[in-house]
């Protein structure tokens, strides 16, 4: 078919049309996919019958930071994303294995605008440099410990909430004071959880035992700098001291330390000032994410602190007897200043630690028959939250050789797979929920594990659109990711970054993303569209789609780290 031009449409009369171009913003890695999207509105093709036949085969080029076109290419046919209600082509330029800084451009449309990207970077060191800033953003979450200049700059900040003398809410009826010092803020908040820092942590230390080899994770020759202040396995450890700090002497694990009520937008500092800090538990769950956790920790730390890694074993089995007398012992029902984190099922959490002790070989033998049932009952899912943990346990039983759960989590990705080749964005979401980038970063570390284990090249190709989505191949076209490029969220619902007087957020802080519910339309964000996929703010009050949590960062980080650790393999 001959080319249309753009001046064409204009001397007919045709409404002018604007396309967006959506791609990682900040990199792409050398032997890996690269790929962008042009998207369309429908609104702008209702008016323009000859437009999509015209755009089946629209022209781009790739520059470099010269100005030369290293590469030629042809957009695919559209598709269709109706909670955008655009049409979306595919442009890949996987062929391009140079390296240095680029831009898209996109042929015969001189006179619109945004017809250029800025530039961005082909190379491996961009994802080490942003698996570094993750790795930092746990640093910055940390509770009773202080910032110094020297690795924290311009964010540093004083020790505050040390929660060495704690009082026990008054819903728990019991005297005394805890200490429960240290330990990561969950996210935008002060609070700090059992529940969704067990999931978090344990996505860490899966992670330390992967790439357990590697320098870059702290395992050995670690000296630390101002972009990784501490190896990831002490980041873990940090963690890990203010979980056994919350156990019981029964055995049991309380599930929270909470101020009184929601801070305001105050720093640390002010919030001890203004109100206590209590702690409130304990339930089922909490126990379980300590037991499968802690028992993972014994297995990391044994080949470099054996008297540390037999503590989480011994604590581990206190908790899980515990919960095996209480199994059904629900979340404390208080929201005064922190969130509920509610689960009425238990089932999961039973089979993630019993994986755990499989995977090990510590599972009493009573308790095969059991764990025999959970896999029966309890199939993965596309990826974890903190909710439903059981693909934890499937995970741990496939990094520990069980071929059964490999395969099992293979057949997961397959499913994946086809989610994302019908979606005109490449993701396997259903519906954008709270912590939407949380989900599409588990998804694609689902593909990334099946990689791992079968060194099939689409798995890689899949797990890579994940990736793409955060860092800017969205229908926002930003990077959700903290200080990561020029478009980037810049007032998070973080209350560290919006206390600390520095005009910058902290960086490396994944936001929740898209949210169709939008649970704080009550504050007046402002949402650019009414459409689903168009559901973010950057707007501090945005508490649904752009607050910081800790269980979003840690599957982005382990995609990270298996992205990089593969990038210095021979792909096939």
């Amino acid at each position: 078919m001959e080319r249309i031009s753009y001046s064409l449409f204009m001397s007919k009369n045709v409404c002018p049309f604007e396309f967006k171009i959506h791609y990682n913003r900040v990199g792409y890695l050398p032997k890996f996919p690269k790929r962008f999207l042009c998207a369309v509105s429908k609104n702008e093709c209702k008016y323009q019958s000859n437009l999509l036949k015209f755009f089946q085969k629209p022209e781009f080029v790739i520059k470099n930071s010269f100005g030369k076109i290293v590469y030629r290419g042809i957009l695919s046919e559209a598709k269709y994303a109706s909670y955008t209600e655009e049409f979306t082509f595919l442009g890949d330029f996987t062929e391009l294995k140079e390296e240095g800084l680029f831009q898209i451009k996109i042929l015969g449309f001189d006179e619109l605008k945004n017809t250029e990207t800025p530039f961005f970077e082909i190379s491996n060191q961009w994802i080490f440099k942003e698996l570094q800033s993750n790795i930092k953003s746990f640093y910055y979450q940390r509770s009773g410990f202080e910032l110094t200049e020297k690795f924290a700059d311009k964010w540093n900040r004083p020790l505050a909430h040390k929660d060495d003398c704690l009082e026990f809410h008054q819903m728990m009826n019991r005297k005394g004071v805890w200490n429960a010092a240290g330990g990561w803020y969950d996210a935008g908040d002060y609070g700090k959880y059992i529940v969704n820092g067990g999931v978090s942590l344990f996505t860490l230390l899966l992670v330390c035992k992967l790439c357990e080899s590697e320098n870059f994770v702290g395992f050995k020759h670690f000296e630390s700098s101002f972009s990784q202040p501490f190896s990831l396995l002490e980041e873990a450890k940090f963690e890990i001291d203010f979980f056994l700090k919350m156990q019981d002497e029964d055995g049991g694990v309380f599930f929270k330390v909470s101020p009184k009520r929601w801070d305001a937008f105050v720093s640390p500092t002010e919030s001890d000032f203004n109100q206590k800090r209590l702690i409130l538990g304990k339930s089922t769950t909490s126990a379980l994410n300590f037991a499968a956790t802690l028992a993972f920790a014994s297995d990391v730390f044994k080949n470099y602190d054996s008297e540390f890694a037999e503590k989480c074993k011994s604590t581990s089995f206190k908790a899980y007897a515990w919960a095996k007398e209480n199994n059904a012992i629900l979340f404390p029902n208080n929201t005064e200043g922190s969130g509920p984190y509610a689960d009425w099922r238990f089932e999961d959490e039973f089979f993630w630690t019993r994986a755990v002790f499989f995977a090990l070989g510590i599972l009493p033998p009573e308790e095969e028959s059991l764990f025999e049932q959970d896999k029966k009952n309890l199939p993965p899912k596309f990826g974890a939250d903190w909710r439903d943990t059981e693909n934890l346990g499937w995970m741990i039983l496939g990094i520990y050789g069980n071929e059964f759960a490999q395969k099992t989590l293979q057949n997961v990705a397959e499913e994946i797979i086809k989610k994302e080749k019908s979606d005109a964005y490449g993701i396997s979401l259903e519906s954008f929920r709270w912590g939407s980038n949380g989900d599409i970063a588990n998804h694609s570390l689902t593909l990334a594990l099946a990689y791992y284990w079968t060194h099939k090249s689409k798995y890689l190709k899949y797990a890579l659109n994940g990736l793409d989505f955060i860092y800017g191949k969205n229908p926002i076209s930003i990077s959700f990711v903290t200080g990561s490029a020029n478009a980037s969220p810049k007032f998070p619902h973080h209350r560290l970054s919006h206390s600390d007087g520095v005009e910058e957020p902290i960086p490396g802080l994944l936001v929740g993303g898209i949210n169709a519910d939008r649970q704080d339309i009550h504050r007046r964000p402002h949402y650019p569209s009414h459409l689903p996929g168009f559901s973010y703010s950057d707007k501090q009050c945005s508490f649904a789609s752009n607050e910081t949590a800790i269980n979003w960062n840690a599957p982005l980080l382990a995609l990270q780290a298996l992205l990089f650790l593969f990038s210095k393999e021979p792909i096939e």
